[in-house]
């Protein structure tokens, strides 16, 4: 069984989660691993955590889900893939059910484990907002997964892939793509193993360097509740819950957030929540693994500088 993994890439590097797919791509092959990445991607760790070979191809400018789509679809029918997977992301969950179609395969997102090969091919699937699992059959003979973020363990494998090049037939896009510039320094909140957050509690957007600084001092980046952005006191792609964007990273830290419903289900899937509020009785405490209660004003610049010692 062949194994495909497309690979998105962040100046220059691959992203975690693309190389926790190329993890999770090593664990279930049971044939050749490949990589399908950009010419300009580093291929070192790709091939250090699972990828037998990796394709690069060349390609001007940013790729619409369904050129990515054509992409993939032409190289698993070069490699003989059975399975092709992509990590979660905005563009990969366009583009991964295109694949499905073109190769006429079984797909599945979200997929949090290794299949179960003693049912056949059955995958564990997070829905409703990380709040339940569902196992799914995939009957037909190909395949199409997209791994969960942080769902996968990366063991290093100490090996390097062969590189080739592949050019593949692309489509001019229907679709304009407009380009936007990342700050530097910025961390994606889709892409953080560590988020910290802030509500109403900050009592302001001027209040919002502790929060900045917390941030800055794990590596971290930044989110808010619905209510901070929609009183602009913080841009709205920042917004963390069900309505903005779900996160899942290692740790989520939420300060002077009570905790709605909207919020939770956004947040749900981080493996540890740690939650600073001066109510004790904020709704949040319950989902935390951790919590203080105190006000955030004291406790945040005392953690920081706790931290900056400790690191």
């Amino acid at each position: 069984m062949n194994v495909l993994i497309y690979i998105e890439s962040e100046n220059g590097a691959p992203k975690k989660s693309a190389l926790e797919a190329v993890a999770y791509g090593a664990e279930i092959a049971k044939g050749q691993v490949v990589a399908l990445a950009s010419s300009d991607t580093a291929t070192a760790d790709l091939g250090n955590y699972g990828a037998d070979k990796v394709l690069q191809f060349a390609v001007s400018g940013k790729l619409e889900a369904s050129q990515v789509a054509e992409l993939v679809a032409q190289a698993a029918e070069a490699q003989n893939a059975e399975v092709v997977i992509f990590a979660k992301s905005i563009l990969n969950d366009l583009a991964a059910p295109m694949v499905g179609i073109k190769l006429g395969a079984s797909v599945a997102s979200n997929v949090i484990e290794k299949p179960d090969f003693s049912k056949g091919f059955v995958v564990k699937r997070s829905v409703f907002s990380g709040k339940a699992f569902t196992e799914v059959a995939l009957n037909n003979a190909k395949k199409v997964l997209t791994i969960k973020k942080n769902a996968v363990a990366m063991t290093e494998k100490g090996k390097t892939a062969a590189v080739e090049s592949f050019s593949p037939a692309i489509t001019a896009s229907p679709v304009q793509i407009k380009e936007t510039t990342q700050k530097t320094g910025d961390i994606l909140l889709t892409d953080a193993d560590i988020v910290v957050s802030g509500g109403r509690g900050l009592k302001g957007p001027e209040h919002w360097g502790m929060i900045e600084e917390l941030a800055k001092t794990l590596h971290a980046a930044t989110g808010c509740s619905k209510p901070v952005s929609d009183m602009d006191w913080r841009p709205h792609h920042e917004h963390v819950g069900q309505t903005g964007i779900k996160v899942s990273p290692n740790l989520y830290v939420a300060v002077g957030i009570s905790g709605a419903i909207q919020h939770l289900a956004g947040v749900s899937s981080s493996k540890t929540i740690v939650v600073i509020n001066k109510d004790a009785d904020a709704p949040f405490f319950k989902a935390a693994d951790y919590g203080i209660v105190g006000d955030a004003f004291d406790i945040i610049p005392k953690l920081t500088e706790a931290l900056k010692k400790a690191m």
